[in-house]
């Protein structure tokens, strides 16, 4: 609890569903104390059905300076942007949104650059990587165009609808030149491969991809997160792979989040 709560706190919730996993709401709150802000995160459960009345509350509540987005709102939540950085339009997602001077909303997506950010702190080769990305979506989207960013020679991208893989491809042509292609979920002759799907948090999920396929020349990251070290991962680091695990990315994006939500630049420095 920030030692200063009062009428003047500023609200900065985030919606999601479920929302019983999420690491930020601690985090942020101590963040915005560290800054000499007096603000308070806090956790909303808030179902795909409820957004619209939900949002439409949020907007009318003038002491809400900013909200984070988590599953399974990030796409919807883009409909409610007047403003919004240019990897957030093309893709229609949002993941952090904050108040324009007037009270509307801008958006960003801050998902692939604390994903990447984690993969290379903990011990990663983007550059000049090949990729095997499995998850077409918000998530996925943004780790996609920012494994791009970083350099990568090669990215295969899976997803298990088809229509997403394909659709997300073509999305990002232009930034990939001739880099990026649609392929099975089989990581052979890849240094990187990466799980941006939802498959973990539940106990009997498949994995991703599967364990047989690894080798300890790759190295594997997984979006999942307040789940520990998911079968994902453990598979992976018995054939000795390195690793990187969603908590470490929810790590990674900390400061990026406080950068947005106090309208400061956006840090990726490590």
């Amino acid at each position: 609890m920030p030692e200063k709560l009062d009428g003047a706190t500023r609200l900065f919730p985030i919606i999601g569903d479920p929302i019983k996993f999420v690491k930020s709401p601690q985090r942020l709150t101590r963040g915005f104390e560290s800054r000499g802000h007096n603000g308070l995160c806090l956790p909303m459960q808030v179902a795909k059905d409820d957004l619209d009345a939900v949002m439409h509350a949020l907007t009318l509540t003038g002491n809400v300076d900013g909200l984070l987005v988590t599953m399974p709102h990030k796409h919807s939540a883009f409909d409610y942007c007047a403003t919004s950085s240019d990897t957030t339009r093309l893709l229609c997602a949002v993941s952090v949104m904050r108040r324009n001077a007037d009270g509307s909303w801008h958006g960003d997506i801050l998902d692939g650059l604390a994903f990447v950010k984690a993969q290379i702190d903990h011990g990663a080769r983007v550059k000049d990587g090949r990729a095997l990305l499995v998850g077409a979506g918000a998530a996925g989207s943004a780790i996609a165009i920012a494994l791009l960013e970083a350099g990568v020679r090669e990215l295969i991208i899976h997803d298990a609808d088809e229509s997403r893989s394909t659709h997300l491809n073509g999305l990002i042509a232009d930034l990939g030149r001739g880099r990026v292609r649609v392929g099975p979920a089989d990581p052979t002759g890849c240094t990187l491969v990466f799980n941006a799907t939802p498959m973990g948090l539940a106990e009997n999920d498949p994995l991703p991809v599967s364990g047989d396929l690894l080798d300890s020349a790759m190295f594997v990251g997984d979006v999942i997160a307040g789940h520990g070290v998911t079968p994902f991962l453990k598979a992976a680091q018995s054939v000795g792979c390195k690793t990187a695990n969603g908590v470490q990315m929810v790590d990674a994006v900390q400061e990026m989040m406080l950068d947005f939500l106090l309208a400061e630049k956006i840090c990726q420095s490590a």
